[in-house]
């Protein structure tokens, strides 16, 4: 069964099969975070689509916002 993994750093997105720690290749974060998407959905989306849920996805749990001092 093919799973979506995102990256809780950088937001990037991978389809694993068989694995459960999946590390990020763009960012090196260990332990990405298996997104709430299924694998169809996730490829019959365009690549605009998905650069779109990983925006929201970041955003929704705190990783979008900028710091202010």
């Amino acid at each position: 069964m093919m799973r979506v993994y995102i990256c809780p750093d950088c937001g990037w997105m991978r389809m694993v099969s068989r694995r459960k720690n999946v590390e990020c290749y763009k960012c090196g974060v260990q332990d990405m975070t298996l997104a709430k998407v299924d694998f169809a959905t996730y490829v019959s989306w365009s690549e605009k689509e998905r650069q779109e849920y990983a925006s929201a996805w970041m955003y929704i749990h705190n990783k979008g916002k900028i710091k202010r001092n």
